[in-house]
């Protein structure tokens, strides 16, 4: 089984050639999918260069700034593998993770899994990022009768199957709820498996804002009662 790995890159010169060392040294079955959200930095050159070395990457440029979920809906429309997985540009996450991630997926124990930073000990950010993802994942299994440790999480992996019957409208952050909201309303099971995490400050480069914490308890709440 192919596996699509999807990264949306916003301004992460910094971080970008050592994450596609580190994507590329997985031993998958795979395609690599940059999608630049609107980088005003030197983001998109590295990735033509890095496409350039490697003919088989696809870089999808949306010249302006849409947002995460406007990229990775993008970047979806576009895979060609069974298992879609994605991966930030930043250094948070550790790719030799996905490997665990999508082998559950292979073996057809699941179809959806999320990698939860939240079974094993990690660092945080800070107080507000560690409780309002506790909190995310609580309303989450409030509404939805799941038991999810992480719902925020980035790493999260679905049979392509699963993506094709969802429809997703986010632009922004909002796919995290969207989507899980979404998936569980279809009665599918999300398997979670323990990750690390390595957190950066918004000094270093983090984006998300406290803004993006209410949309999402948004996007749960409406997508528990509204069909769209």
């Amino acid at each position: 089984m192919k596996t699509s790995i999807l990264i949306p890159v916003f301004n992460e010169e910094q971080n970008l050639m050592q994450i596609f060392q580190k994507v590329n040294a997985l031993a998958l079955d795979k395609e690599i999918i940059f999608i630049n959200d609107g980088s005003t930095d030197k983001s998109l050159t590295l990735m033509e260069n890095i496409k350039k070395q490697n003919p088989e990457v696809v870089v999808i440029n949306q010249e302006t700034n849409q947002g995460k979920g406007s990229a990775l809906r993008l970047g979806m429309a576009n895979t060609t593998g069974d298992i879609i997985v994605i991966q930030d540009a930043d250094l948070e996450y550790n790719p030799n993770e996905l490997i665990k991630i999508v082998d559950i997926i292979k073996q057809k124990k699941a179809k959806v899994v999320y990698g939860s930073r939240n079974i094993n000990p990690n660092p945080k950010s800070s107080l507000l990022y560690k409780f309002g993802g506790i909190f995310l994942s609580k309303l989450t299994n409030l509404l939805y009768g799941s038991n999810l440790t992480d719902e925020a999480t980035c790493y999260k992996a679905f049979h392509k199957d699963v993506l094709i019957k969802i429809n997703l409208k986010c632009k922004g952050f909002e796919f995290c709820p969207e989507i899980t909201a979404k998936i569980l309303k279809q009665k599918i099971t999300i398997i979670e498996v323990p990750i690390s995490y390595a957190p950066r400050s918004h000094d270093e480069g983090k984006k998300i804002k406290l803004s993006d914490g209410i949309i999402a308890i948004w996007t749960l709440i409406k997508y528990r009662f509204i069909n769209d």
